[in-house]
């Protein structure tokens, strides 16, 4: 049996899930093959058996995913019987929507709320269904668990509702749309608790094993072709693991020997870093995570 505090956060969970499925016409759960987008699409599972969760899984693909990563997602979505829809930054840029960005250490998140936006549209969707947690980042704070965004997809965290006695107001106009974040409540510590006592299955690189990585602003990333190794950036093999699974052009390693999800825990619980502190976008300016999410960004 969960302990209470689990049992507290997964029917909170499940109950904004159900509530998003009933004000929504066409929800969408965002799905990037991480551990807290994994996790919400195990409470989804469990929210609507034994009928199959009334959405599917949207991907939004950078190009820059580490391989691990996708052949998880393919697995997942195989083992679980997932619909799943898949748009990439690539075509974007291709289609002239958007331009790769420029720069010795070029990014796509920028990119990634054109095309995210670009698929909510074509697919119809008026809701999706996020894994954001508000320990991640300061912006993240700012959130309702029902994040109203305008016609033109973006936040403005002076024009978000109330939400008094767990009361979700979804009503919107043509052409708005809302993002839900049924793991508001939950922290880095939480998730990984949940997953421990539930058994999900989690990709290989959250746990401790050898790869080639360099060092790039203070933070160990890895030696891949995304990433642009500099001539002066020499690569070394370390014992790593990542405490998230995003873009491989900025996502930091951390040195690490834990190889379970118990020592996982053990070492979440002593962290003073937050996650996302090991993400090179997130320090590019003191508000960057709000500017991606005033442009549309997750």
């Amino acid at each position: 049996m969960l302990p209470a505090l689990l049992r507290e956060l997964e029917a909170e969970a499940i109950h904004i899930l159900r509530e998003a499925a009933g004000q929504f016409e066409r929800p969408v759960l965002l799905f990037s093959g991480g551990k807290d987008s994994i996790t919400l699409a195990w409470l989804a599972r469990k929210a609507f058996l034994p009928a199959a969760a009334p959405m599917p899984l949207l991907h939004i693909d950078t190009g820059h995913n580490f391989e691990e990563t996708l052949a998880f997602r393919d697995w997942f979505v195989e083992r679980y019987g997932w619909r799943l829809e898949v748009r990439g930054v690539a075509e974007t840029i291709a289609r002239g929507r958007a331009a790769e960005e420029r720069g010795p250490h070029p990014s796509r998140n920028a990119q990634q709320a054109v095309t995210l936006l670009d698929a909510l549209q074509e697919l119809g969707s008026d809701c999706a269904l996020g894994g954001g947690r508000r320990d991640e980042e300061k912006a993240r704070a700012k959130e309702r668990i029902f994040s109203h965004r305008d016609a033109f997809g973006q936040w403005d965290p002076k024009a978000q509702r109330p939400e008094l006695w767990r009361l979700f107001n979804g009503r919107h106009n043509p052409g708005e749309h809302f993002r839900v974040f049924p793991l508001s409540n939950w922290t880095e510590l939480d998730v990984w608790l949940y997953i421990a006592a539930e058994g999900i299955p989690l990709p290989g690189l959250y746990f401790a094993h050898r790869r080639r990585v360099f060092e790039r602003g203070g933070l160990l990333l890895a030696d891949t072709p995304p990433a642009r190794r500099g001539a002066d950036e020499q690569a070394r093999e370390a014992v790593v693991r990542f405490r998230t699974v995003g873009d491989a052009t900025c996502t930091g390693a951390i040195e690490s020997e834990a190889e379970t999800v118990e020592a996982v825990v053990a070492e979440i619980a002593a962290a003073r870093v937050t996650e996302r502190g090991g993400r090179l976008d997130d320090q590019r300016s003191e508000a960057a995570m709000e500017d991606r999410k005033r442009q549309g960004y997750f």
